[in-house]
Protein backbone atom coordinates (compact mmCIF):
# COMPACT_ATOMS: atom_id res chain seq x y z
CA UNK A 1 0.00 0.00 0.00
CA UNK A 2 1.56 3.43 -1.15
CA UNK A 3 0.99 6.71 0.76
CA UNK A 4 0.07 9.57 -1.48
CA UNK A 5 0.38 13.42 -1.80
CA UNK A 6 -2.29 15.34 -2.83
CA UNK A 7 -0.15 16.29 -5.65
CA UNK A 8 0.47 12.32 -6.56
CA UNK A 9 -3.32 11.80 -5.98
CA UNK A 10 -4.03 14.67 -8.33
CA UNK A 11 -1.76 13.02 -10.66
CA UNK A 12 -3.38 9.79 -10.77
CA UNK A 13 -6.43 10.63 -11.15
CA UNK A 14 -5.13 12.58 -14.34
CA UNK A 15 -3.85 9.76 -15.69
CA UNK A 16 -7.14 7.78 -15.29
CA UNK A 17 -9.57 10.14 -16.61
CA UNK A 18 -7.31 11.78 -19.46
CA UNK A 19 -5.09 9.18 -19.53
CA UNK A 20 -6.95 5.62 -19.45
CA UNK A 21 -10.46 7.48 -20.14
CA UNK A 22 -12.31 6.30 -17.00
CA UNK A 23 -14.54 9.24 -16.27
CA UNK A 24 -14.53 11.09 -13.90
CA UNK A 25 -18.57 10.33 -12.86
CA UNK A 26 -17.53 6.31 -12.87
CA UNK A 27 -15.02 6.90 -10.26
CA UNK A 28 -17.31 9.05 -8.14
CA UNK A 29 -19.81 6.02 -9.00
CA UNK A 30 -17.40 3.55 -7.33
CA UNK A 31 -16.16 6.28 -4.53
CA UNK A 32 -20.05 6.33 -3.19
CA UNK A 33 -20.62 2.82 -3.39
CA UNK A 34 -17.46 2.00 -1.66
CA UNK A 35 -18.56 4.23 1.26
CA UNK A 36 -21.85 2.01 1.15
CA UNK A 37 -20.20 -1.02 1.88
CA UNK A 38 -18.26 0.43 4.42
CA UNK A 39 -21.68 1.45 6.26
CA UNK A 40 -22.70 -2.02 5.79
CA UNK A 41 -19.82 -3.48 6.97
CA UNK A 42 -18.43 -1.32 9.73
CA UNK A 43 -21.52 0.17 11.28
CA UNK A 44 -24.71 -2.21 10.43
CA UNK A 45 -26.80 -0.20 8.43
CA UNK A 46 -28.52 -2.66 5.91
CA UNK A 47 -31.60 -1.33 4.77
CA UNK A 48 -35.09 -1.32 5.33
CA UNK A 49 -34.93 -4.85 7.60
CA UNK A 50 -32.58 -3.01 9.94
CA UNK A 51 -30.96 -4.92 12.60
CA UNK A 52 -31.28 -3.90 16.25
CA UNK A 53 -29.15 -1.24 17.83
CA UNK A 54 -25.14 -2.68 17.81
CA UNK A 55 -22.15 -1.04 19.29
CA UNK A 56 -19.81 -0.41 16.64
CA UNK A 57 -15.90 -1.50 17.26
CA UNK A 58 -14.37 1.79 16.40
CA UNK A 59 -16.12 3.88 18.99
CA UNK A 60 -17.61 1.81 21.44
CA UNK A 61 -20.82 3.38 21.14
CA UNK A 62 -24.10 1.91 20.38
CA UNK A 63 -25.59 3.19 16.81
CA UNK A 64 -29.07 3.20 16.59
CA UNK A 65 -29.47 1.58 13.29
CA UNK A 66 -33.14 2.91 12.82
CA UNK A 67 -32.72 6.43 12.78
CA UNK A 68 -31.74 8.74 9.72
CA UNK A 69 -27.92 9.02 7.98
CA UNK A 70 -27.65 12.40 7.44
CA UNK A 71 -24.81 13.36 4.55
CA UNK A 72 -23.67 16.70 5.08
CA UNK A 73 -22.07 18.06 1.47
CA UNK A 74 -19.76 20.33 0.27
CA UNK A 75 -19.99 22.21 -3.49
CA UNK A 76 -17.09 19.85 -5.13
CA UNK A 77 -16.28 16.37 -5.78
CA UNK A 78 -16.24 15.60 -2.35
CA UNK A 79 -20.18 15.89 -1.92
CA UNK A 80 -20.39 14.60 -5.25
CA UNK A 81 -19.05 11.33 -3.60
CA UNK A 82 -22.06 11.96 -0.84
CA UNK A 83 -24.67 12.48 -3.42
CA UNK A 84 -23.84 8.60 -4.72
CA UNK A 85 -23.77 7.82 -1.45
CA UNK A 86 -27.36 9.02 -0.62
CA UNK A 87 -28.41 6.81 -3.78
CA UNK A 88 -27.12 3.46 -2.75
CA UNK A 89 -28.41 4.03 0.69
CA UNK A 90 -32.19 5.41 -0.49
CA UNK A 91 -32.21 2.20 -2.61
CA UNK A 92 -31.46 0.13 0.01
CA UNK A 93 -34.35 1.24 1.64
CA UNK A 94 -32.15 3.32 4.70
CA UNK A 95 -33.48 6.84 5.65
CA UNK A 96 -31.28 9.41 4.35
CA UNK A 97 -31.40 13.46 4.93
CA UNK A 98 -28.88 15.42 2.64
CA UNK A 99 -27.59 19.13 3.91
CA UNK A 100 -25.83 20.84 1.07
CA UNK A 101 -23.35 23.79 2.17
CA UNK A 102 -24.56 25.92 -0.55
CA UNK A 103 -27.31 26.00 -3.32
CA UNK A 104 -27.98 23.46 -5.53
CA UNK A 105 -27.02 25.85 -8.95
CA UNK A 106 -23.81 26.32 -7.93
CA UNK A 107 -22.69 22.35 -8.16
CA UNK A 108 -20.97 21.79 -11.28
CA UNK A 109 -19.53 18.79 -12.96
CA UNK A 110 -19.53 15.25 -12.38
CA UNK A 111 -21.39 15.92 -8.50
CA UNK A 112 -23.67 17.88 -10.64
CA UNK A 113 -24.63 14.35 -12.81
CA UNK A 114 -25.40 12.78 -9.41
CA UNK A 115 -27.20 15.64 -8.09
CA UNK A 116 -29.44 15.44 -10.56
CA UNK A 117 -30.33 11.68 -10.48
CA UNK A 118 -31.25 12.74 -6.39
CA UNK A 119 -33.44 15.37 -7.72
CA UNK A 120 -34.83 13.76 -10.73
CA UNK A 121 -35.48 10.83 -8.57
CA UNK A 122 -38.04 13.45 -6.37
CA UNK A 123 -35.61 13.54 -3.76
CA UNK A 124 -35.10 16.63 -1.83
CA UNK A 125 -31.87 18.76 -0.72
CA UNK A 126 -31.89 20.44 1.93
CA UNK A 127 -30.00 23.42 1.42
CA UNK A 128 -27.64 25.34 4.34
CA UNK A 129 -26.58 29.21 3.45
CA UNK A 130 -27.49 31.17 6.39
CA UNK A 131 -27.24 31.10 9.88
CA UNK A 132 -30.94 30.27 10.10
CA UNK A 133 -29.97 27.33 7.98
CA UNK A 134 -27.38 25.98 10.31
CA UNK A 135 -29.93 26.66 13.48
CA UNK A 136 -32.50 23.91 11.29
CA UNK A 137 -29.28 21.54 10.63
CA UNK A 138 -28.27 21.50 14.20
CA UNK A 139 -31.67 20.79 15.23
CA UNK A 140 -32.26 18.16 12.61
CA UNK A 141 -29.10 16.68 13.50
CA UNK A 142 -29.91 16.52 17.55
CA UNK A 143 -33.43 14.91 17.25
CA UNK A 144 -33.33 13.25 14.08
CA UNK A 145 -29.36 11.62 12.70
CA UNK A 146 -28.63 8.51 13.96
CA UNK A 147 -25.64 8.59 11.58
CA UNK A 148 -23.52 11.16 9.78
CA UNK A 149 -21.47 11.32 7.01
CA UNK A 150 -18.96 14.17 6.42
CA UNK A 151 -18.58 15.31 2.61
CA UNK A 152 -17.58 18.46 3.16
CA UNK A 153 -14.10 19.29 1.81
CA UNK A 154 -12.21 16.83 0.16
CA UNK A 155 -8.35 16.45 -0.63
CA UNK A 156 -7.13 19.81 -1.85
CA UNK A 157 -8.18 21.54 1.19
CA UNK A 158 -5.78 23.64 2.95
CA UNK A 159 -5.58 26.56 5.62
CA UNK A 160 -8.63 26.86 8.10
CA UNK A 161 -12.48 26.28 7.75
CA UNK A 162 -14.01 29.37 8.04
CA UNK A 163 -18.18 30.59 7.97
CA UNK A 164 -20.40 28.31 7.81
CA UNK A 165 -18.19 25.24 6.79
CA UNK A 166 -16.75 25.92 10.00
CA UNK A 167 -19.57 26.39 11.93
CA UNK A 168 -20.88 23.10 10.48
CA UNK A 169 -18.21 20.87 11.40
CA UNK A 170 -18.65 22.35 15.44
CA UNK A 171 -22.00 21.01 15.09
CA UNK A 172 -20.85 17.48 14.22
CA UNK A 173 -18.09 17.41 16.32
CA UNK A 174 -20.66 18.22 19.31
CA UNK A 175 -23.42 15.80 18.08
CA UNK A 176 -21.90 12.84 19.60
CA UNK A 177 -23.17 10.95 16.65
CA UNK A 178 -20.80 8.34 14.70
CA UNK A 179 -19.13 9.61 12.08
CA UNK A 180 -17.95 8.75 8.47
CA UNK A 181 -15.82 11.15 6.81
CA UNK A 182 -15.25 11.19 3.12
CA UNK A 183 -11.21 10.33 1.48
CA UNK A 184 -10.39 12.57 4.91
CA UNK A 185 -11.87 14.59 7.63
CA UNK A 186 -12.64 17.85 6.47
CA UNK A 187 -10.79 20.87 7.57
CA UNK A 188 -7.86 18.39 7.82
CA UNK A 189 -4.47 18.84 5.83
CA UNK A 190 -4.44 15.51 3.68
CA UNK A 191 -1.14 15.90 2.60
CA UNK A 192 0.80 16.79 6.35
CA UNK A 193 -1.76 16.05 9.09
CA UNK A 194 -1.91 19.74 10.37
CA UNK A 195 -5.19 21.03 11.51
CA UNK A 196 -5.45 24.88 11.64
CA UNK A 197 -9.19 25.32 12.64
CA UNK A 198 -12.24 23.41 12.88
CA UNK A 199 -11.76 19.84 11.88
CA UNK A 200 -14.27 16.53 11.61
CA UNK A 201 -13.58 13.99 14.76
CA UNK A 202 -14.32 11.34 12.53
CA UNK A 203 -14.63 7.39 13.63
CA UNK A 204 -14.38 6.08 10.21
CA UNK A 205 -12.65 7.64 7.12
CA UNK A 206 -13.34 5.89 3.59
CA UNK A 207 -10.23 7.21 1.63
CA UNK A 208 -10.37 6.80 -1.89
CA UNK A 209 -7.52 4.74 -4.10
CA UNK A 210 -5.01 5.64 -1.71
CA UNK A 211 -4.59 6.26 1.61
CA UNK A 212 -3.38 10.11 2.45
CA UNK A 213 -0.37 11.06 4.66
CA UNK A 214 -2.05 12.80 6.27
CA UNK A 215 -4.48 10.60 7.88
CA UNK A 216 -1.24 8.37 9.83
CA UNK A 217 0.42 11.79 10.56
CA UNK A 218 -0.21 13.45 13.88
CA UNK A 219 -2.52 15.30 14.67
CA UNK A 220 -4.57 13.93 11.78
CA UNK A 221 -4.68 10.57 12.89
CA UNK A 222 -6.37 11.59 15.81
CA UNK A 223 -8.90 12.97 13.79
CA UNK A 224 -9.47 9.87 11.13
CA UNK A 225 -10.51 7.10 13.05
CA UNK A 226 -10.51 3.60 11.74
CA UNK A 227 -9.02 4.33 8.02
CA UNK A 228 -10.77 1.72 5.15
CA UNK A 229 -9.36 2.47 1.25
CA UNK A 230 -11.75 2.27 -1.12
CA UNK A 231 -11.46 0.97 -4.70
CA UNK A 232 -12.18 3.08 -7.37
CA UNK A 233 -11.24 1.41 -10.27
CA UNK A 234 -7.82 2.85 -10.51
CA UNK A 235 -5.37 0.30 -12.05
CA UNK A 236 -2.40 -0.13 -9.68
CA UNK A 237 0.42 0.54 -11.99
CA UNK A 238 -0.68 4.12 -12.27
CA UNK A 239 1.14 4.96 -8.66
CA UNK A 240 4.03 2.44 -9.00
CA UNK A 241 6.42 5.66 -8.90
CA UNK A 242 4.96 6.39 -5.70
CA UNK A 243 7.84 6.45 -3.56
CA UNK A 244 6.50 5.89 0.55
CA UNK A 245 4.99 2.87 1.45
CA UNK A 246 2.58 1.98 4.22
CA UNK A 247 4.04 -0.95 6.49
CA UNK A 248 1.31 -3.74 6.18
CA UNK A 249 1.36 -7.41 7.69
CA UNK A 250 1.22 -9.22 3.62
CA UNK A 251 4.45 -7.44 3.06
CA UNK A 252 6.25 -7.99 6.46
CA UNK A 253 5.53 -11.67 6.49
CA UNK A 254 7.18 -12.08 3.43
CA UNK A 255 10.43 -10.69 5.08
CA UNK A 256 10.64 -13.51 7.74
CA UNK A 257 13.94 -15.53 7.94
CA UNK A 258 13.55 -18.98 7.09
CA UNK A 259 14.24 -21.51 9.55
CA UNK A 260 15.29 -25.25 9.34
CA UNK A 261 15.44 -27.80 11.58
CA UNK A 262 19.20 -28.78 10.26
CA UNK A 263 20.55 -25.60 12.10
CA UNK A 264 22.60 -24.39 14.45
CA UNK A 265 23.03 -21.40 16.34
CA UNK A 266 26.20 -20.15 13.55
CA UNK A 267 23.24 -20.75 11.00
CA UNK A 268 21.10 -17.85 12.72
CA UNK A 269 24.08 -15.33 12.78
CA UNK A 270 26.00 -13.86 15.50
CA UNK A 271 25.91 -10.65 17.05
CA UNK A 272 28.22 -8.19 18.58
CA UNK A 273 26.36 -5.47 20.71
CA UNK A 274 28.69 -2.64 22.00
CA UNK A 275 26.59 -1.12 24.80
CA UNK A 276 26.16 -0.19 28.60
CA UNK A 277 28.06 2.12 31.51
CA UNK A 278 28.11 2.46 34.90
CA UNK A 279 24.17 3.11 35.62
CA UNK A 280 22.96 1.95 32.42
CA UNK A 281 23.13 -1.92 32.76
CA UNK A 282 19.22 -2.29 31.73
CA UNK A 283 20.18 -0.75 27.70
CA UNK A 284 22.86 -3.19 27.13
CA UNK A 285 20.67 -6.39 28.76
CA UNK A 286 18.04 -5.47 26.23
CA UNK A 287 19.60 -4.93 23.58
CA UNK A 288 21.44 -8.00 23.56
CA UNK A 289 18.42 -10.28 25.02
CA UNK A 290 15.63 -8.93 22.10
CA UNK A 291 18.50 -10.07 19.50
CA UNK A 292 18.07 -13.31 20.78
CA UNK A 293 14.28 -13.34 21.45
CA UNK A 294 13.92 -12.30 17.64
CA UNK A 295 16.35 -15.30 16.45
CA UNK A 296 19.76 -14.64 16.29
CA UNK A 297 21.69 -17.67 17.01
CA UNK A 298 24.63 -16.04 19.76
CA UNK A 299 24.85 -12.72 21.05
CA UNK A 300 28.54 -11.35 22.51
CA UNK A 301 27.86 -8.41 24.82
CA UNK A 302 31.09 -5.83 25.30
CA UNK A 303 30.53 -4.04 28.62
CA UNK A 304 32.89 -1.78 30.47
CA UNK A 305 34.54 -4.61 33.10
CA UNK A 306 33.41 -3.56 36.08
CA UNK A 307 29.54 -4.12 34.67
CA UNK A 308 30.59 -7.75 33.68
CA UNK A 309 28.93 -9.69 37.42
CA UNK A 310 25.20 -7.62 37.18
CA UNK A 311 25.31 -8.21 33.07
CA UNK A 312 26.14 -12.02 33.62
CA UNK A 313 22.68 -12.11 36.39
CA UNK A 314 20.83 -9.63 34.01
CA UNK A 315 21.15 -11.82 30.70
CA UNK A 316 22.18 -15.05 31.33
CA UNK A 317 21.30 -15.99 27.72
CA UNK A 318 23.84 -13.67 26.37
CA UNK A 319 28.05 -14.14 26.54
CA UNK A 320 29.36 -11.39 28.51
CA UNK A 321 32.33 -10.02 27.22
CA UNK A 322 34.34 -7.59 29.62
CA UNK A 323 36.43 -4.56 28.12
CA UNK A 324 38.90 -2.23 29.73
CA UNK A 325 37.03 0.99 30.77
CA UNK A 326 37.69 4.55 32.11
CA UNK A 327 37.74 5.59 35.85
CA UNK A 328 34.10 6.59 35.27
CA UNK A 329 32.70 3.37 34.63
CA UNK A 330 32.24 3.55 30.14
CA UNK A 331 34.38 2.12 27.64
CA UNK A 332 37.37 3.56 27.00
CA UNK A 333 39.94 3.45 23.71
CA UNK A 334 42.11 0.65 25.83
CA UNK A 335 39.27 -1.28 24.72
CA UNK A 336 39.78 -0.90 20.96
CA UNK A 337 42.32 -4.23 19.96
CA UNK A 338 39.76 -6.27 22.13
CA UNK A 339 36.70 -4.79 20.26
CA UNK A 340 38.31 -5.51 16.67
CA UNK A 341 39.01 -9.02 18.22
CA UNK A 342 35.12 -9.75 18.71
CA UNK A 343 34.42 -7.86 15.76
CA UNK A 344 36.44 -10.31 13.24
CA UNK A 345 34.25 -13.28 15.09
CA UNK A 346 30.64 -11.47 14.15
CA UNK A 347 28.24 -11.61 11.33
CA UNK A 348 26.16 -7.99 12.93
CA UNK A 349 27.56 -5.19 15.12
CA UNK A 350 25.00 -3.14 17.48
CA UNK A 351 26.12 -0.01 18.78
CA UNK A 352 25.25 2.69 21.43
CA UNK A 353 22.61 1.81 23.47
CA UNK A 354 23.72 3.06 27.27
CA UNK A 355 27.57 3.71 25.81
CA UNK A 356 27.52 7.20 27.43
CA UNK A 357 29.31 10.55 26.26
CA UNK A 358 32.56 10.29 28.12
CA UNK A 359 35.03 11.99 25.97
CA UNK A 360 37.31 9.08 25.91
CA UNK A 361 34.33 6.78 24.85
CA UNK A 362 33.60 8.82 22.53
CA UNK A 363 37.06 8.77 21.18
CA UNK A 364 36.67 5.23 20.85
CA UNK A 365 33.48 5.60 18.79
CA UNK A 366 34.91 7.86 16.55
CA UNK A 367 37.81 5.45 15.47
CA UNK A 368 35.89 2.44 15.78
CA UNK A 369 33.14 2.67 13.36
CA UNK A 370 35.37 3.90 10.29
CA UNK A 371 37.04 0.01 10.41
CA UNK A 372 33.70 -2.13 10.30
CA UNK A 373 33.25 -3.64 7.57
CA UNK A 374 30.23 -5.63 8.62
CA UNK A 375 26.04 -4.51 8.97
CA UNK A 376 26.30 -2.28 11.75
CA UNK A 377 23.26 -0.98 13.74
CA UNK A 378 24.26 2.55 15.33
CA UNK A 379 21.30 3.95 18.22
CA UNK A 380 21.39 5.88 21.00
CA UNK A 381 24.90 7.30 22.19
CA UNK A 382 26.46 5.68 19.12
CA UNK A 383 25.23 8.53 17.75
CA UNK A 384 25.37 10.91 19.92
CA UNK A 385 29.07 10.11 20.02
CA UNK A 386 29.32 10.67 15.92
CA UNK A 387 29.39 13.49 13.71
CA UNK A 388 28.22 14.23 10.13
CA UNK A 389 31.62 13.26 8.54
CA UNK A 390 32.62 10.60 10.65
CA UNK A 391 28.90 8.85 9.80
CA UNK A 392 29.96 9.77 6.18
CA UNK A 393 33.08 7.62 6.60
CA UNK A 394 31.78 4.39 7.59
CA UNK A 395 31.82 1.75 4.98
CA UNK A 396 29.49 -0.98 6.16
CA UNK A 397 25.72 -1.34 5.33
CA UNK A 398 24.82 0.68 7.92
CA UNK A 399 21.20 1.31 9.78
CA UNK A 400 20.86 4.19 12.55
CA UNK A 401 17.55 4.73 14.84
CA UNK A 402 17.72 7.92 16.20
CA UNK A 403 14.77 9.44 17.84
CA UNK A 404 14.08 13.14 16.80
CA UNK A 405 16.76 14.62 19.33
CA UNK A 406 19.49 12.54 18.07
CA UNK A 407 18.82 13.27 14.60
CA UNK A 408 18.61 17.21 15.53
CA UNK A 409 22.39 16.86 16.40
CA UNK A 410 23.23 15.36 13.13
CA UNK A 411 21.91 17.38 11.04
CA UNK A 412 21.43 20.85 13.28
CA UNK A 413 17.36 21.41 12.52
CA UNK A 414 15.71 21.82 14.74
CA UNK A 415 13.27 19.33 16.53
CA UNK A 416 10.25 20.72 15.49
CA UNK A 417 11.33 21.24 11.83
CA UNK A 418 12.35 17.34 12.20
CA UNK A 419 8.29 16.84 13.73
CA UNK A 420 7.05 18.66 10.69
CA UNK A 421 8.68 16.79 7.99
CA UNK A 422 9.53 13.38 9.54
CA UNK A 423 9.26 11.83 5.67
CA UNK A 424 11.07 14.31 3.79
CA UNK A 425 13.85 14.74 5.96
CA UNK A 426 14.01 10.99 6.99
CA UNK A 427 14.30 10.44 3.08
CA UNK A 428 16.94 12.97 2.47
CA UNK A 429 19.12 12.25 5.21
CA UNK A 430 19.43 8.41 4.19
CA UNK A 431 20.07 9.60 0.54
CA UNK A 432 23.03 12.03 1.77
CA UNK A 433 24.65 9.70 3.70
CA UNK A 434 24.15 6.24 2.13
CA UNK A 435 22.19 4.91 5.50
CA UNK A 436 19.20 2.84 6.14
CA UNK A 437 17.38 5.26 8.43
CA UNK A 438 14.57 4.18 11.24
CA UNK A 439 13.22 7.75 12.68
CA UNK A 440 12.01 6.50 15.94
CA UNK A 441 8.39 8.46 17.17
CA UNK A 442 4.73 8.87 15.77
CA UNK A 443 5.06 7.63 13.38
CA UNK A 444 8.48 5.73 12.71
CA UNK A 445 10.01 6.00 9.37
CA UNK A 446 12.23 3.70 7.53
CA UNK A 447 14.05 5.27 4.60
CA UNK A 448 16.59 3.94 2.37
CA UNK A 449 17.88 5.65 -0.51
CA UNK A 450 14.77 6.52 -2.56
CA UNK A 451 12.27 4.52 -0.90
CA UNK A 452 10.49 5.35 2.49
CA UNK A 453 7.68 3.32 4.58
CA UNK A 454 5.47 4.44 7.07
CA UNK A 455 4.31 2.30 10.15
CA UNK A 456 0.93 3.06 11.41
CA UNK A 457 1.58 1.23 14.64
CA UNK A 458 2.17 3.51 17.39
CA UNK A 459 0.85 3.82 21.03
CA UNK A 460 2.03 5.64 24.41
CA UNK A 461 2.60 1.90 25.66
CA UNK A 462 5.86 2.41 23.56
CA UNK A 463 6.88 5.60 25.11
CA UNK A 464 9.14 3.96 27.82
CA UNK A 465 12.78 4.32 28.96
CA UNK A 466 13.96 0.32 27.17
CA UNK A 467 11.55 0.93 23.47
CA UNK A 468 14.25 1.80 21.88
CA UNK A 469 16.97 -0.63 23.00
CA UNK A 470 14.88 -3.37 22.62
CA UNK A 471 13.81 -1.86 18.88
CA UNK A 472 17.86 -2.00 18.23
CA UNK A 473 18.08 -5.77 19.19
CA UNK A 474 15.45 -6.79 17.15
CA UNK A 475 17.08 -4.59 14.12
CA UNK A 476 20.58 -6.44 14.41
CA UNK A 477 19.15 -9.62 15.67
CA UNK A 478 17.10 -9.75 12.18
CA UNK A 479 20.56 -8.32 10.30
CA UNK A 480 22.42 -11.30 11.65
CA UNK A 481 19.53 -13.53 10.11
CA UNK A 482 20.55 -11.84 6.67
CA UNK A 483 17.69 -9.86 6.24
CA UNK A 484 19.16 -6.71 3.85
CA UNK A 485 19.22 -3.22 5.98
CA UNK A 486 15.98 -1.93 4.39
CA UNK A 487 13.67 -5.38 4.82
CA UNK A 488 14.85 -5.90 8.83
CA UNK A 489 14.14 -2.32 9.49
CA UNK A 490 10.76 -2.86 8.25
CA UNK A 491 10.12 -5.75 9.46
CA UNK A 492 11.94 -4.91 13.14
CA UNK A 493 10.00 -1.85 12.99
CA UNK A 494 6.61 -3.52 12.58
CA UNK A 495 6.96 -6.15 14.88
CA UNK A 496 8.28 -4.08 17.57
CA UNK A 497 5.19 -2.10 17.15
CA UNK A 498 2.78 -5.13 16.85
CA UNK A 499 4.30 -6.44 19.93
CA UNK A 500 3.65 -3.10 21.85
CA UNK A 501 -0.18 -3.29 20.82
CA UNK A 502 0.23 -7.04 22.38
CA UNK A 503 1.78 -5.48 25.82
CA UNK A 504 -0.98 -2.57 25.65
CA UNK A 505 -3.77 -5.14 25.64
CA UNK A 506 -2.21 -7.30 28.34
CA UNK A 507 -1.49 -4.53 30.57
CA UNK A 508 -3.00 -0.85 29.59
CA UNK A 509 -0.88 1.52 28.42
CA UNK A 510 0.17 2.62 31.43
CA UNK A 511 1.32 -0.52 32.27
CA UNK A 512 3.92 -1.67 30.09
CA UNK A 513 7.87 -1.92 30.23
CA UNK A 514 10.37 -2.41 27.94
CA UNK A 515 10.83 -6.06 29.03
CA UNK A 516 7.37 -6.76 28.46
CA UNK A 517 7.30 -5.75 24.76
CA UNK A 518 10.40 -8.35 24.50
CA UNK A 519 8.38 -11.01 25.90
CA UNK A 520 5.72 -10.46 23.31
CA UNK A 521 7.83 -10.72 19.85
CA UNK A 522 7.36 -14.51 19.45
CA UNK A 523 3.38 -14.22 20.10
CA UNK A 524 3.70 -11.17 17.29
CA UNK A 525 5.54 -13.42 15.10
CA UNK A 526 3.21 -16.06 15.25
CA UNK A 527 0.05 -13.91 14.62
CA UNK A 528 1.25 -12.62 11.71
CA UNK A 529 2.45 -15.93 10.36
CA UNK A 530 -0.51 -17.57 11.18
CA UNK A 531 -3.34 -14.63 9.86
CA UNK A 532 -0.72 -12.93 7.00
CA UNK A 533 1.53 -15.38 5.52
CA UNK A 534 -0.97 -18.23 5.52
CA UNK A 535 1.28 -21.24 7.13
CA UNK A 536 2.77 -21.97 10.31
CA UNK A 537 6.91 -21.76 10.18
CA UNK A 538 8.38 -23.74 12.77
Amino acid sequence: MKLVTQDEMKEIDHKAIQGLGIPGAVLMENAGLGLFEIIQEEIGFVGAGLAPARQDRATARVVPTGLKVGIVCGKGNNGGDGFVLARHLLNNGTEVEVFLLGKVQEIKGDARINLNILLKSGYKITEITSKKDIATLKKHIHNEIGFLVDAIFGTGFKGKAKGIPADVINIINDSDIPVLAVDIPSGLNAETGEVEGACVYADFTGTMCLPKRGLFLYPGKDYAGTVDVIDIGVPPYLWEYIKLGLLEPDEVCNLLPQRSDNSNKGTFGKVFVLAGSRGMTGAAALTGLSALRIGAGLVRLGIPESLNPILEAKATEVITVPLPETKDGTLGIGAMEKIMDEVNKATVIVLGPGLSTNPETRALVQKLVPKIKLPIVIDADGLNNLTPDILKKIKADTIITPHPGELAKLTGLSISDIQKSRIEVAGRFAREFKVTLVLKGAPTIIARKDRSYLNPMYNSALAKGGSGDVLTGIIGGLLAQRLTPLDAGMLGVWLHGRAGELAREKLTEYGVLASDVMELLPEAIKELVEESCGETQS
